[in-house]
């Protein structure tokens, strides 16, 4: 189940589809015109970031609105993208000298 969740992760346009989420909820047409890819494209990597639980969906007439699943997808998100910060920091300053 680990293995699953990580493979969902490594993938980024499902990474980018988390990162337009944290600011709040889309529906898949939102998401497509936001990220600029195709909404069936939007639409399949939302399905499989749903079936791995980092993504809740809920529909309101003919839409479905997405949004994380819970505060913990945006705590990990937040935990990688300031380590990789600090790793580009690092390697910025290495650089520099």
């Amino acid at each position: 189940m680990v293995a699953e969740r990580f493979k969902a992760l490594a993938e980024p346009t499902r990474l980018s589809l988390l990162d337009t989420l944290r600011r709040g909820e889309h529906t898949v047409g939102e998401l497509a015109e936001i990220t600029d890819l195709h909404p069936a494209n939007v639409s399949k990597h939302l399905q499989y970031l749903h079936q791995t639980g980092f993504v809740s969906r809920r529909k309101e007439g003919l839409y479905v609105h997405y949004s994380l699943s819970d505060e913990r997808v945006n705590t990990l998100c937040d935990m990688m993208c300031g380590k990789i910060q600090e790793e580009a920091e690092a390697r910025r300053k290495v650089f520099e000298t």
